[in-house]
């Protein structure tokens, strides 16, 4: 049970990364705004968990690409009535201080402290928006003022061997963190396990006043003016920051089968078809039914999904899609997905409005929103038969089909929400 007393809690959401890692799929978007399960986006992961919690005055940061994003922002995250105590609302780069681009997370709160300023809080949660996890932020808090903390850090415990790609923190007996290296060649184990490191997972709660103090000094200084790199190691050395393990939080309404601790960074294309993957099946690892801890996103009015004469597999099947004919295995089709007759779907994530003519056979394949894939294509099989198109085969063998191309020469309708 939360026992915590009450605070008045601020989030600042960053959502203006590139995403350069997942392009295509944000050759048009910013990651966050990447559509992702059928039916979400990932920015709804991070706005879902806040709500969850009880925490609903939240700004988004946003700077890259970011028109998609707050599209989907206002149509399905909107906020009415006087209450001006609860909100989600976009920030874009306000110019300030420097008069540049947000330089990095850290300018990017920097260049907004007047409105954190104006809302007053006692707390600042500053989390990223490209993961997919479900967190009650209750529990983070309550770890945050039983240590008496200035900052604490969510953390995760990884394989020793993908742990480069992550800030790694040391921490004492009593959770508070003495050493934090970004992303370092040779991470340290933890003290208890030499197989796994702590790592970071961008998430920080931090008392108000210590965060602004922090943030104005590292202002003052050249550097990268980013919450990993530069914030946490300089207040580690005279603050206490503690570290809050991911794997003690308690989320209601967690199936025994799913995998405790479920956080993914989907920055590569690789990941993200594995995180899509891991929602499949009657137990899946990480099951989006849970109706105590529902992620929200758009309301759709489209109808439900039309399945004619087919066999489905370990599928999800979007609002408004049609299959006829065909065999679908362990793969995800968003809204409008049509699938024509005799194709052959296995693993693949194909997204909204997509056109999948008869007779395709795909296999690990992404489709970014709005394809044709012209009858008797085939990718992912060998030999491979797919005539005009121009896809793009990823180091881990997945095939993208950037979004929005006419293949096959019938024209694409125009669309405002990319």
């Amino acid at each position: 049970m939360v026992k915590r007393t009450h605070q008045r809690v601020l989030a600042m959401i960053m959502a203006g990364g590139k995403g350069e890692r997942l392009m295509p799929l944000t050759e048009q978007r910013s990651k966050p705004a990447v559509p992702f399960a059928g039916t979400y986006r990932i920015v709804d992961f991070v706005l879902s968990n806040f709500l969850n919690s009880g925490i609903s005055a939240m700004y988004v940061l946003v700077q890259y690409r970011s028109q998609s994003l707050i599209e989907h922002l206002r149509g399905a995250w909107r906020t009415s009535g006087p209450n001006r105590q609860s909100f989600i609302a976009v920030v874009p780069p306000q110019m300030k201080g420097r008069g540049k681009w947000y330089e990095g997370t850290a300018d990017a709160v920097y260049q907004n402290l007047n409105i954190v300023q104006d809302f007053a809080p006692n707390l600042v949660a500053v989390f990223g928006a490209d993961h997919v996890y479900r967190m009650d932020l209750r529990h983070m808090i309550q770890f945050h003022l039983d240590h008496e903390a200035d900052a604490t850090v969510a953390a995760l415990p990884v394989p020793l061997q993908s742990a480069k790609g992550f800030g790694i923190i040391q921490t004492d007996a009593d959770q508070r963190i003495h050493g934090f290296e970004e992303k370092p060649r040779n991470p340290k184990p933890m003290p208890d396990d030499p197989n796994m490191a702590f790592s970071s997972m961008g998430n920080y709660l931090f008392n108000v006043e210590v965060l602004m103090k922090a943030l104005e000094l590292d202002a003052s200084r050249p550097g990268s003016h980013d919450f990993g790199r530069d914030i946490i190691p300089n207040l580690i050395r005279s603050q206490k920051v503690v570290a809050y393990n991911f794997l003690d939080n308690v989320v209601p309404g967690l199936h025994p089968y799913e995998e405790w601790g479920y956080w993914r960074d989907v920055g590569t294309l690789d990941a993200y078809w594995r995180a899509n993957m891991d929602i499949l099946g009657e137990h899946p690892v990480f099951d989006l039914r849970n109706v105590s801890w529902p992620i929200m996103t758009d309301a759709s009015g489209e109808p439900t999904a039309s399945i004619v004469r087919s066999r489905l597999d370990d599928a999800v099947v979007g609002q408004g899609s049609l299959v006829v004919d065909a065999h679908v295995r362990r793969s995800v089709l968003g809204r409008n997905v049509r699938i024509g007759e005799g194709a052959d779907i296995e693993e693949c994530v194909i997204l909204d409005g997509t056109v999948v003519g008869p007779d395709v056979k795909l296999k690990r394949i992404i489709s970014d929103r709005f394809n044709l894939i012209p009858s008797g294509t085939i990718l992912g099989h060998e030999p491979m038969n797919a005539p005009g198109l121009c896809p793009i085969v990823d180091k881990s063998g997945i095939i993208v089909l950037p979004r929005g191309r006419s293949y096959g020469g019938r024209a694409v309708p125009p669309v405002t929400n990319l």
